[in-house]
């Protein structure tokens, strides 16, 4: 079973509260808590807020998609683009 580990401040942003109510819900669940050597205190998911964090990331994904296909259509256009001066080179055309 994978361990997913988040300060406060990032369980704040996953459960869309402040870091302090973070902190209270961390104490509630009784997750496990450590103290990491940069001093940041983290919490390790249980396994609803795991399955709540994988989903922000299938979500985060569609935006990825829809950037690389605005990418591959850039090219695809810029493609034509040179293709186009390209021939107009050959044929003389200024």
């Amino acid at each position: 079973m994978p361990q997913i580990w988040m300060t406060y401040d990032e369980l704040a942003t996953l459960n869309g509260c402040s870091a302090a109510e973070a902190r209270l819900q961390a104490q509630q669940l009784s997750l496990d808590r450590r103290k990491s050597r940069d001093g940041n205190t983290r919490v390790k998911l249980n396994l609803a807020l795991m399955g709540r964090f994988f989903e922000t990331i299938r979500e985060a994904e569609f935006g990825l998609d829809d950037a690389i296909a605005a990418l591959r259509e850039t090219h695809r256009q810029m493609s034509g683009v040179l293709a186009t001066e390209q021939e107009s080179v050959r044929r003389g055309v200024a």
